[in-house]
Formats: C-alpha cells, sequence, structure tokens
C-alpha cells in the first residue's frame, strides 16, 4: 500500500499524551511517496523513524485537572481551547498545503471544520501514530519513560474516577443492584424452601397441608423438630410462629395421627441448620425491599409513586440507567422487557406485545383484557414524564406523588378517556398546580393550546 501526498502538501501529524499534545511533521514526503512496509519497518527503530519525523511542537497541560478537561474534550470529539492555539500557532497559514495526520476520526473532523484543515486518519497515518506512541519519551527532550507512564496512570485514574463518579452521583447502580439480588433471592428462597419441605416432609408429611407459606414453614421446621415431642405446652410457640390458634391446634393433632418415618437426630440438626438459613436469607430480603424503597424515593420519587418500587427499578434496570430510560420514548417504555416476543410477532407478522415490565403495575392488572393494551399505553405516557422529571429535574416540586392523585384516579378507570382533548386538558389541570417546568409538559400545554384555538375558530 503506498500513501501519495500532492506536491507541496505537508503531512503533519497530531499525537495527544498524557503529558500533552505534540505536533511531528514528517520529512520529504514531496519528493518520495511513503510505501506502508516500510512505514512499518521504520517505527521498531527510533534511528529509522528519527529520519522519517520530525517534533514541531510540544504543548505540555498545566496540570492535572487541565489534562482530564482535555481528554474529556478528545473522548466527546470536541476541540478544546489548548488544541486549538497549538494548531493555529504552529500549522502553516496556507491551509491548502497542510494535511493533519490524527488517530480519531471525530477529533479530525472537529479540526476540520472549525479550522480548515484536512485530516487524514488510517493507513500511514496511523503506522506513524504507532510509532510515536512507541518512541514518545524519546522523541521530547527532558521526557523519560517513567515519567510518560506516571503522566499516564494518573490520567487514567482522573479519567475512571469522574465516569464513575458521575454515575454514582445518580445511584442507579445501587438500584440495579438491588432489584437484581432481589430477584435472585427470590429464586433461591423458593428453590431452598421446596427443599426443605421435602427434607422435613418425610418426617412430618401432613405439616404441608396445614402451611402454605415457605418462610413459616422454615420456622415452624425449625421450632418442632421431632413431632413426636410436641405437646400441650408447645401449643403457645406455635400460636406465635402461625399467628392462628386453629391452625397451632390442628398441627399438634396432626403431630399425634401422622404417617411420618422416624428421624435420626443427626438428621434433624441438619434440617435445622438448614432451615435457619432460609429464614435468614428471607428476613434479609426483607431488609433488602427496604433499602431500595428508600433509594428510589431519593432517586426517582415520581416514578415510584406512579408504578411502584419494584416496577419501576426493573425499568431502570432493564434500561441501564435512569438517565435511558427518560430519554426512551412511551412506545420503547411500554414494551420494555418484551422485545423477544416483538421480534417474534415481527418475523411471524403476529400480534405485537401491548405490554412488557409495566405489566405487573396493579392499574393494568385491575383493568379489562380488553382495555389492558390502552391502560399500558397510557401509563407508559405517563412514566416517561415521571422519569425525565426525576432525572432532569434536578428536584421534586410539590409531593413525591405530583401526578399520583389524579392519574391514579383516572388510571384506575375501566375506559380511559378516548378523546386526545379531554386527556390533554386532564394532564394539563393535574400539573399545573405544581407548576412542573419540564419540556414535555409544556409540549403538552401549547398542543393543547393549539387545540382549543382550533376548536374555537371551528365554531365560529
Amino acid at each position: 500500500m503506498t500513501f501519495f501526498l500532492r506536491k507541496g502538501v505537508l503531512l503533519h501529524v497530531l499525537f495527544e499524551h498524557a503529558a500533552g499534545y505534540a505536533l511531528f511533521a514528517l520529512r520529504q514526503v514531496e519528493e518520495v511517496s511513503l510505501l506502508l512496509p516500510q512505514v512499518e519497518e521504520s517505527v521498531l527503530n527510533l534511528g529509522k523513524f528519527l529520519t522519517l519525523v520530525k517534533l514541531v511542537a510540544f504543548s505540555p497541560f498545566k496540570s492535572a485537572q487541565s489534562a482530564l478537561e482535555n481528554i474529556n474534550a478528545i473522548s466527546e470529539g470536541i476541540l478544546h481551547e489548548d488544541l486549538r492555539l497549538l494548531l493555529e500557532t504552529n500549522l502553516p497559514a496556507k491551509k491548502k498545503k497542510v494535511l493533519v495526520g490524527v488517530s480519531d476520526a471525530k477529533i479530525g473532523a472537529a479540526i476540520q471544520e472549525e479550522l480548515g484543515y484536512q485530516c487524514q486518519t488510517g493507513g500511514v497515518v496511523a503506522e506513524i501514530v504507532r510509532g510515536i506512541r512507541l518512541h514518545f519519551h524519546g522523541l521530547i527532550k527532558g521526557l523519560t519513560a517513567q515519567s510518560a507512564s506516571k503522566a499516564q496512570l494518573g490520567l487514567g485514574h482522573s479519567y475512571s474516577r469522574a465516569k464513575v463518579k458521575f454515575n454514582v452521583n445518580r445511584v442507579d447502580n445501587m438500584i440495579i443492584q438491588s432489584i437484581s439480588l432481589l430477584d435472585q433471592l427470590d429464586k433461591d428462597i423458593n428453590t431452598f424452601s421446596m427443599r426443605v419441605r421435602e427434607w422435613y416432609g418425610y418426617h412430618f408429611p401432613e405439616l404441608i397441608k396445614i402451611v402454605s407459606d415457605n418462610y413459616t414453614y422454615c420456622r415452624l421446621a425449625k421450632l418442632i423438630r421431632n413431632r413426636k415431642e410436641l405437646s400441650e405446652e408447645s401449643l403457645e410457640a406455635l400460636e406465635e410462629v402461625v399467628m392462628d390458634s386453629a391452625k397451632a391446634q390442628a398441627i399438634l393433632e396432626a403431630s399425634r395421627s401422622s404417617m411420618g418415618m422416624d428421624i435420626s437426630p443427626i438428621d434433624l440438626i441438619n434440617i435445622e441448620s438448614f432451615s435457619r438459613r432460609v429464614i435468614s436469607l428471607s428476613e434479609y430480603r426483607k431488609g433488602l425491599q427496604e433499602y431500595l424503597r428508600s433509594k428510589m424515593s431519593q432517586v426517582a420519587p415520581s416514578l415510584s409513586a406512579l408504578i411502584g418500587e419494584v416496577v419501576g427499578a426493573r425499568l431502570i434496570s432493564h434500561a441501564g440507567s435512569l438517565t435511558n430510560l427518560a430519554k426512551y420514548p412511551a412506545s420503547t417504555v411500554q414494551i420494555l422487557g418484551a422485545e423477544k416476543a416483538l421480534f417474534r410477532a415481527l418475523k411471524t407478522r403476529g400480534n405485537t406485545p401491548k405490554y412488557g415490565l409495566i405489566f405487573h403495575s396493579t392499574f393494568i392488572g385491575r383493568a379489562a383484557a380488553k382495555n389492558k393494551g390502552r391502560i399500558s399505553r397510557y401509563l407508559a405516557n405517563k412514566c416517561t414524564i415521571a422519569s425525565r422529571v426525576d432525572c432532569f429535574s434536578g428536584e421534586v416540586r410539590g409531593p413525591p406523588s405530583f401526578i399520583s392523585s389524579k392519574l391514579r384516579s383516572l388510571l384506575g378507570r375501566i375506559k380511559p378517556p378516548r378523546s386526545f382533548a379531554v386527556m390533554l386538558t386532564f394532564f394539563v389541570n393535574s400539573i399545573s398546580q405544581y407548576q412542573i417546568d419540564v419540556f414535555t409538559g409544556s409540549t403538552f400545554i401549547a398542543t393543547h393550546k393549539r387545540h382549543t384555538e382550533f376548536k374555537n375558530n371551528s365554531n365560529v
């Protein structure tokens, strides 16, 4: 592969390092063409590489904060003022005679748009940048390999810390991990409880029919141990666990006429130990649910008040973050979690799903089957507005359930109003008392005003 330059055009290569910006120029590129194999061979040897490139200018960063600002600008494809000053000072004034080689196409597009210099990426430029990166500490006077490595390590830590800090401030990760752990605990507790039922059922099979709750069953298995040792004195302890005197009496009577097998003390010890673990997991799950509820009330109070903490947390987890959820349109929020069904319907040309994760909301559960689609669509619209308020407003104006009181009354109906004007009127009235300054609300209000003006003009 050969890299040709027009006669009189000078190739400069921009290199971004943790220590600063460096601008290099290629030697004698007007007379010879650059063969890619020759460049690759020269890259490995510093002496040969110095015959190919020369340093034009080096602009070190003034501080660690300045380095972080510059690297953030480069990652977003923005031309920073420090880089602009370096290029405008050291590049020739005749822009048609200059070609700038860059490693990132986004920063190249920014340079070409704002400064007017033609930019080149890939091919020989990539090999030259590779050589500069390999021998950078030898090309810059006064820069050692150790200092260059320290600068890279420090900037890498600062850049990563800034990104992680941004996510932590939103506290999205805590909610995502909590709801994932909650779902996993539900599966594990159910599996372990079935194992306790099956294991202890050999000794006391009648207890399974009397007690249906897994948590209560594990507590009883730990309390009763050997059924033959139950007596009238144990009745009070049984009532404390099952909270029902009739059920406690039934357990006592069943233990006297049970058909279960005898069990050894060592087996009872293992069953009791395993039951204790299941009880501990169940109690931890209750504490985790309270923790999730408190986190959701801090991060997404409006969304929690509308559809509940668990469903709201699942929406945030599936979207990846509250910011991503706020950016989704209502049609995407409506079927979020039903992607497989959607693509299967598109492939087979069948009916697309009407709801995803929001199906677990009580609003859809209370609605009739023929109205579930409309209720889910309307609920998805309000969830989108609530998530945007939580994400972009920075504070909750009014009570956390600012859209809960009136929207719940509307969503609770069997048939939501069909008229678009009626829905707009209701929405405007529901948020006007809190004066929420959200772009979605402004759009709805403007649409409502235009609809009202059109209706008045039509009547005239």
